[in-house]
């Protein structure tokens, strides 16, 4: 869980909302999963096919070492190297690009494809979602400013 500001009609307010929404994590021995499938509401168990697959031990332990730290954290859409963003805010708001890192820093690869020419900028991380999910999130006026 984390701690999100939510707006109601006559006020703000902080509540707890769930950091994976849709998922609930559990060790089990997947030889007898059928209990945890007989549960109402639970769909299926997270793998590839019909074999399950564990979260990294390390990755659960990162996860629940941010948790406890009490620092401000949020769920962010999973970025990988190579993928299309659009950067969501500031100077470059609706530019879109390519991510690259170079030397522990986020870089967005602009390029013009006729010339196979391209540059990088810096942005911060917060700053980008992927291009595809960035849409989704954009409101419809700003979608025909753009």
């Amino acid at each position: 869980m984390y701690r999100a500001r939510r707006r109601w009609s006559d006020r703000f307010q902080d509540v707890d909302v769930p950091l994976f929404p849709g998922y609930v994590f559990c060790r089990l021995n997947v030889n007898n999963r059928l209990p945890v499938l007989m549960i109402p509401g639970v769909m299926h168990i997270v793998g590839v096919g019909k074999a399950p697959i564990s979260v990294d031990e390390q990755e659960i332990a990162s996860i629940q070492a941010v948790v406890r730290s009490g620092m401000l954290l949020q769920p962010w859409p999973f970025l990988k190297l190579g993928q299309a963003v659009r950067i969501e805010e500031g100077p470059l708001r609706n530019v879109q690009g390519i991510l690259t890192e170079f030397e522990g820093s986020q870089k967005l690869v602009l390029s013009i494809t006729l010339l196979q020419r391209s540059l990088a900028v810096t942005i911060p991380r917060h700053a980008v979602r992927p291009a595809a999910e960035a849409d989704r999130w954009m409101l419809p006026e700003v979608l025909a400013n753009a």
